[in-house]
């Protein structure tokens, strides 16, 4: 019969040896079976039941970096402002985007005092403003912030107030006719598009009108004729440009609590507080020219800008720029100009 092991499946069952060997001479050195069996038993009692062999894996910690937030209340105001330890309170203060943004805010919040005003009743207040992120461009200049405005009123009602923050741009039509026409129609006259990468859009070749975002010093228009020498190589005189958004504005009726927003187009009110002017420039050049520039590659290369250069017929421009907004925009506000007789 086979000798019992506890249960062990390291323990083999032994077979007794026939009794006419167990006598037998065991060669020196050698225990003999009767001494073997007895080993066997006596270790058998001092294990323990099968256990899974332990693996030994090092023990990672993963400790998530704290960033102390710093909060510090707005000049002149009891307006508390949570921030990131990547944007001091000098920095946002002295921000153009952020200047802009929370003094047309504020004024836009005070004129909820008119009596005709829709929330008159019950005025939303701007409660808290908590700094989320920052974006910095070469040598550190603040470029985009993201931040989260809490606004809510009295019954606590609250309106949306997630912001990206970046600014002005400015948008110009850049028309170009043959000077060998004296008196050229509309449809001899031809529109710049520059085509380039904007990864946002998920786009390697996205036409738009010429645009580029606003500096800390300048006009509007100074930006514009900048942004058109940079983008197209062309130059043009400030006094060139039409500045066709405040041309509109002044031709719209607003009511008596209008608020004073930029002179400007929104292109994404819902989300970020950029507003592009669009200015309008007319150039009369030798048919050469004009064709010359079609397929020119331009735009500052060493700061990142690969621009393509596209001349296509005024008449066509909607359709060329329809995915981009402001492109339309200053379709529109050409078209709704020359009707009115501004233009």
């Amino acid at each position: 019969s086979n000798i019992e092991n506890n249960g062990h499946p390291n323990l083999r069952a032994v077979s007794k040896t026939p009794t006419n060997q167990s006598h037998r001479k065991t060669p020196q050195g050698l225990r003999s079976q009767p001494e073997l069996m007895n080993s066997l038993r006596l270790a058998a009692r001092h294990l323990k039941p099968t256990q899974p062999i332990p693996t030994h894996r090092p023990t990672i910690s993963i400790k998530a970096k704290t960033k102390t937030m710093s909060t510090f209340t707005i000049p002149n105001s009891n307006l508390n402002v949570n921030s990131i330890p990547d944007l001091s309170q000098d920095d946002l203060l002295s921000f153009p985007a952020f200047k802009i943004w929370i003094t047309t805010l504020q004024q836009s919040l005070a004129r909820q005092e008119h009596p005709s005003h829709e929330f008159h009743s019950d005025p939303y207040i701007l409660r808290k403003i908590d700094i989320q992120s920052v974006d910095r461009f070469g040598g550190g200049r603040l470029g985009f912030i993201k931040l989260k405005a809490e606004v809510s009123n009295g019954q606590g009602e609250t309106l949306p107030g997630s912001v990206f923050l970046r600014g002005g741009s400015v948008g110009m039509l850049l028309i170009l006719q043959p000077d060998d026409i004296p008196s050229p129609s509309e449809n001899d006259k031809r529109a710049i598009l520059t085509i380039q990468p904007r990864i946002p859009a998920g786009s390697l070749s996205f036409p738009e009108i010429p645009a580029g975002m606003l500096d800390d010093s300048g006009t509007f228009a100074g930006g514009a004729a900048k942004e058109i020498q940079e983008e197209t190589g062309l130059r043009v005189e400030q006094g060139d440009l039409i500045d066709m958004t405040s041309l509109a504005l002044q031709a719209a009726q607003e009511p008596g609590y209008g608020e004073r927003l930029q002179s400007a187009v929104y292109p994404s009110p819902g989300g970020s507080d950029e507003f592009i002017p669009l200015f309008l420039c007319q150039k009369a050049m030798p048919r050469k020219d004009i064709e010359e520039l079609q397929g020119k590659l331009t735009g500052l290369r060493e700061s990142g800008e690969k621009i393509t250069l596209k001349v296509v017929p005024l008449t066509d421009l909607w359709k060329e720029g329809l995915r981009d907004g402001k492109t339309l925009a200053a379709w529109a506000l050409y078209q709704g100009l020359k009707q009115e007789g501004l233009l």
